[in-house]
């Protein structure tokens, strides 16, 4: 058993450990060092705008994944009631198996606490085009007062398009 206190276990060899050279290494000098390396660090997560965060919801809706409850307190006037008359007949539904994604979302502010957006939505090989208008009530929190899909504005009682 060596008496060596420095030298790893199994390490038979006298030298110990070696400073790095100042210059370059070539060939000849050995192998060339490993590169230290960058420490990665995870970028901060950027929120959601509004009307992305709301895009998702009325997309997990209106495609099925999610109950129309979901967005109870998200939405004023007659939206929820829209909301819940078409969320059964899903009309963002998934394509031969393609469950549908937000592809982008775009918002304008026409007005101080007023948002209107637009998104596009794919499943498959099929694009669909959604948009909404958001308000900011007197507690500051934004709820969904419209929603249009394909040109054609969800209204209850109408069936969705398909």
């Amino acid at each position: 058993m060596s008496t060596d206190r420095t030298r790893p276990a199994g390490r038979r060899d006298q030298s110990g450990p070696r400073s790095a050279p100042s210059g370059p290494r070539s060939a000849s000098n050995g192998p060339r060092p490993v590169p230290p390396q960058r420490s990665r660090r995870p970028q901060p997560h950027r929120p959601l705008r509004p009307h992305q965060w709301f895009a998702e919801r009325l997309l997990a809706v209106l495609s099925g994944q999610r109950p129309v409850h979901w967005m109870l307190g998200h939405t004023i006037g007659e939206a929820y009631d829209q909301l819940a008359e078409l969320a059964p007949s899903t009309p963002l539904r998934a394509t031969h198996g393609s469950r549908p994604v937000l592809r982008h979302c775009r918002g304008a502010q026409p007005a101080t606490g007023v948002v209107e957006a637009f998104a596009s939505i794919a499943a498959g090989d099929r694009v669909r085009a959604m948009a909404f208008r958001l308000e900011q009530g007197a507690d500051q929190r934004w709820r969904c007062a419209a929603v249009e899909l394909g040109g054609e504005r969800l209204t209850a009682g109408a069936p969705g398009p398909r």
